[in-house]
């Protein structure tokens, strides 16, 4: 069943364009990579799909629902169903650790009380694998912690539908382990995850579905069973972009 699909998709920038003319179905519980060469307009793509930025062409849906056009209700429950973990982490600079994990709660959950709030933070803390204290800032973090707590921040309401972009980049190898490693958790409870990714290692692990992009359109689509036969031409087409990277 479809969860989201990009109808006709494009946009542009300070007239550059950078996504263009995308057509693109996104299956229910599946998990899809998007690939392609550095610049070629994929994490722009994701933030379209995500919602958190409005095509200057075409529809985006979540369940047959233009995203722009959804009610206020309509779009609190697509924001409380859905999560997003930014490249840099886009935590508040003007927060606590503490203040920018409970504010996804306080939106969506306004009923649950202050007790319960601490115990899911807690939870999705420990689950991460971040030991430090909750009360200091971002920028006294490393970018490897911020990746923690803003992997931990979407975990918090428990979203079925998950948006990652180089959400491994900047942590060492046990940590990045670590987040791989709840993503095939939230894959093996049908959870639906578009992630972008310049390791290959993490794409033949997790993607059932390869979307690969270049200069802002798709170039080529495959399943999990067609990235090593298709490897060289996956290659050719991502050049640099991409690392041969195993975790």
């Amino acid at each position: 069943m479809e969860i989201l699909s990009l109808q006709d998709v494009s946009f542009s920038s300070q007239n550059t364009q950078i996504v263009r003319e995308v057509n693109l179905s996104i299956e229910e519980g599946k998990t899809t990579a998007l690939v392609g060469p550095s610049g070629c307009g994929k994490s722009t793509l994701l933030k379209l799909s995500a919602g958190l930025i409005i095509p200057t062409g075409g529809t985006v849906c979540y369940r047959g629902r233009d995203i722009a056009g959804m009610t206020r209700a309509q779009n609190m429950e697509f924001r409380r169903e859905s999560a997003f973990v930014f490249q840099d982490s886009a935590l508040w600079a003007n927060q606590s650790l503490q203040q920018c994990m409970e504010l996804p709660l306080r939106i969506h959950f306004p009923e649950m009380t202050k007790e319960a709030r601490q115990r899911r933070i807690d939870e999705v803390v420990k689950t991460v694998g971040y030991k430090r204290n909750l009360a200091i800032r971002p920028a006294v973090l490393s970018m490897g912690e911020q990746k923690l707590i803003a992997f931990g921040r979407a975990m918090l309401c428990k979203p079925k539908l998950l948006f990652l972009d180089e959400w491994t980049e900047s942590l060492d190898e046990n940590a990045a382990r670590r987040l791989i490693s709840l993503v095939k958790q939230l894959k093996l409870e049908n959870n639906t995850i578009v992630f972008v990714s310049h390791n290959m290692g993490i794409i033949r692990d997790l993607a059932d579905n390869v979307i690969v992009v270049v200069e802002g359109h798709v170039h080529n689509k495959m399943t999990h069973d067609q990235i090593d036969n298709d490897h060289d031409e996956l290659s050719e087409l991502l050049g640099e972009g991409i690392t041969q990277d195993k975790v």
